[in-house]
């Protein structure tokens, strides 16, 4: 039985030549991001605006979805119930309400009123905007510590060109991610921070799996011109990456459509993060290389020698 592949192992796609068409698409989609979150901003959950906590506890297994439609009725604005812990513990969140602190304690009332006796109320918080606004700065400051730190990584692994390609790829990334959660109006909480730092993740290692084949090149084909050399180091990891990216977004499509309300805006944002990814790893930080004055010919080969055509034996991603 052969294997799969998506893509011939023999592809020579000239990603190179259409370079100015792939900044260009980049330059519009993080543009119109930053013109979207400034124009409409983000719809921050209630991690960021603050609310109210309430944990309960049923007893038996929780059925988060008709407790949903209870409280929805309320209309008590934004609210979010998760399990947590066992399978009978809910974690109740509910925006804040306009008002005083007396207008929070209706609010507890009114879902208290709601439920009755049927649950027990293990746990009422009121999350300030003071609380909001550090959970926000902390989530912040995670993701630039993360390119950060990505940076120093890539450096010290490869030259500096190869890092600062990867971290203008994944700003590009992070920025697009953000955009698209403006632009649809999804709820921007911590789990999308945490969504934002996986996507950094998976980002970077699409990036540095090619980054690693150009270096390879870089050493073995030492008189080749950059941009063939670019091109035939994209083509050689093409089948891989493709496949990386569909096997994860099958995974993610499941979370998507059968993980219920509570992760759906995560997986979303891992989807679209996936199909960036993959997109900015050969389309944007490759071909910044050449721009960014990264010279081949200052490398030996591998073996001592100057080869410039394509190498005897065929290799595989």
């Amino acid at each position: 039985m052969k294997p799969l592949n998506l893509i011939p192992a023999d592809t020579n796609i000239q990603f190179m030549s259409k370079r100015v068409i792939f900044f260009v698409i980049s330059a519009f989609l993080v543009l119109a991001s930053i013109g979207v979150v400034a124009s409409k901003g983000l719809n921050f959950g209630i991690d960021f605006k603050g609310g109210i906590l309430i944990e309960v506890r049923t007893e038996g297994p929780a059925d988060v979805s008709a407790m949903r439609g209870q409280l929805g009725a309320l209309g008590l604005g934004d609210i979010s119930l998760q399990e947590f812990g066992a399978p009978t513990d809910v974690l109740i969140r509910i925006q804040r309400q306009e008002g005083d602190d007396d207008a929070q304690q209706k609010a507890v009332e009114a879902v208290k009123a709601e439920f009755g006796d049927s649950v027990t109320y293990r746990r009422t918080e009121f999350v300030g905007p003071k609380v909001s606004e550090e959970l926000l700065t902390s989530g912040i400051e995670a993701v630039g510590l993360a390119i950060l730190a990505i940076l120093v990584y890539i450096w010290f692994r490869f030259e500096w060109q190869f890092g600062l390609g990867a971290v203008v790829a994944l700003t590009h990334d992070v920025i697009t991610t953000i955009g698209i959660f403006a632009l649809l109006g999804l709820e921007f909480n911590l789990s999308t921070v945490a969504a934002v730092l996986t996507i950094a993740g998976y980002s970077i290692n699409d990036t540095v799996v090619v980054f690693d084949r150009v270096r390879e090149k870089l050493r073995k084909f030492k008189s080749m011109p950059l941009p063939e050399l670019l091109n035939l180091a994209i083509n050689k990891t093409l089948s891989r990456t493709l496949m990386t990216s569909v096997t994860t977004l099958i995974a993610l499509l499941a979370l998507f459509f059968l993980g219920g309300e509570v992760i759906r805006d995560f997986a979303f944002a891992m989807i679209w993060g996936v199909l960036i990814g993959t997109y900015s790893s050969i389309c944007v930080a490759v071909p910044l290389l050449i721009y960014l004055g990264l010279d081949n010919r200052a490398r030996g080969g591998i073996d001592g020698s100057d080869q410039t055509g394509p190498e005897s034996v065929p290799e595989h991603s």
